[in-house]
């Protein structure tokens, strides 16, 4: 109940400073209406209590909340009139609602009730010279909703200013839960991306390497075409790998993404890498894809060509894109040792090509199949345009 809040240095001396303006405007007041020196002590030790709960309201509202308490019984001991140094109860309720703990917030709603009750009782029951009568327990009735209505307005106040603290607090939680899911699906997004460009650029890389070894004895040419390409891939791959550390360094920074006009770049390496590359565009785009659209067809175009040219074992490869007005369906085909790579949603170790071509098209809203079919292992995507799947 006593735990110390957390406070910064300018709020200890803010509290601190008021407490002290509030002691000596305290004891000022009680001291002229003190008659006798017994008075004069007990008005001090009133004003000394409050003074102290209210510097300490912020610190300790537990404490404060039962200096509060003492200062009051103290008063009422004394049998002293009520004065401005009862102010500082309406403080204290007011900072157990707001930033005490649990205990001390709901101990606040029940000293705001007794000392409702006790109020009037006191303050009725000390100027009693006979039973009371139908007077005497109206007034009763009377102080006490008013001084419930001052008391609870103090501590729902606080309680409203702790609502509004804990929806803030909630709100900023939110916010950065938001923020981090936002700043992962961008890892995930830029892993993805660099798996994408690296893998196929290797594999391009080392089909031309290969290729020119075997076939540099019967035609020397080939190794000057081979190295050429491995330049020009090796060229685009950087590029590429030079954008997505920009967006690590700068997650502002999109930069130029691959479209539909680049897929001729890419069929034209996987050629040049030894690919049997036919390719079918039917029915044609219908106008201007989203950029969306384009860039995971040329993202999955990129990993199924990928994966033919590393596990194909024929090196004939089909292609066909199918724009309808709602949807565009991606399929690959290549003869291929089935066993070499699982059909979706199966995983393999260390594998990631195939899981992240179908987060490509679940991104889009579409769906992805990959998987043997009539001797042919075929990767089939449809991602939709305009309506919804």
């Amino acid at each position: 109940m006593f735990a110390l809040r957390p406070l910064t240095r300018y709020q200890l001396v803010t509290d601190l400073g008021i407490a002290v303006v509030f002691f000596l405007l305290s004891i000022a007041i009680e001291l002229v209406a003190s008659a006798t020196p017994v008075d004069g002590v007990s008005a001090f030790f009133v004003a000394l209590a409050f003074a102290s709960a209210v510097g300490l309201r912020r610190l300790h509202p537990g404490l404060a909340l039962w200096i509060a308490w003492a200062a009051a019984l103290v008063q009422m001991g004394f049998g002293r009139q009520p004065s401005p140094s009862d102010l500082a109860i309406f403080a204290v309720l007011y900072t157990t609602a707001a930033y005490g703990t649990r205990r001390v917030f709901w101990f606040g709603f029940g000293s705001a009730i007794v000392g409702a009750a006790l109020v009037p009782i006191y303050l009725v029951g000390r100027g009693l010279q006979a039973p009371p009568n139908g007077n005497d327990w109206f007034a009763v009735i009377a102080l006490f909703l008013a001084a419930g209505f001052a008391l609870l307005l103090a501590w729902v106040s606080g309680a409203l200013v702790r609502t509004a603290m804990r929806a803030s607090a909630n709100s900023r939680a939110q916010r950065a839960a938001e923020a981090e899911t936002i700043a992962e699906q961008e890892r995930v997004r830029i892993a993805r991306d660099m798996h994408d460009v690296v893998a196929h650029s290797l594999a391009v890389v080392i089909a031309q390497a290969d290729g020119a070894r075997y076939a540099a004895a019967s035609d020397p040419r080939a190794t000057s075409e081979a190295l050429t390409t491995i330049s020009s891939t090796a060229r685009a791959a950087l590029a590429d790998v030079r954008l997505l550390l920009t967006q690590l360094r700068h997650s502002q920074a999109e930069g130029p993404q691959p479209t539909l006009a680049d897929l001729e770049v890419l069929f034209q390496r996987m050629r040049a890498a030894g690919v049997d590359l036919e390719v079918a565009v039917d029915p044609l785009p219908p106008g201007e894809p989203p950029a969306a659209i384009q860039l995971a067809v040329y993202r999955i175009m990129q990993e199924a060509l990928t994966n033919a040219l590393r596990h194909g074992v024929d090196p004939r490869v089909r292609v066909h894109l199918a724009w309808w007005p709602d949807r565009v369906v991606v399929s690959v085909r290549n003869a291929r040792a089935t066993a070499s790579v699982p059909a979706l949603p199966s995983t393999a170790p260390g594998g990631h090509g195939l899981i992240g071509m179908r987060e490509r098209a679940q991104l889009v809203g579409g769906h992805l199949t990959a998987g043997p079919e009539y001797g042919e292992f075929v990767v089939r995507a449809t991602l939709p345009i305009g309506a919804p799947l």
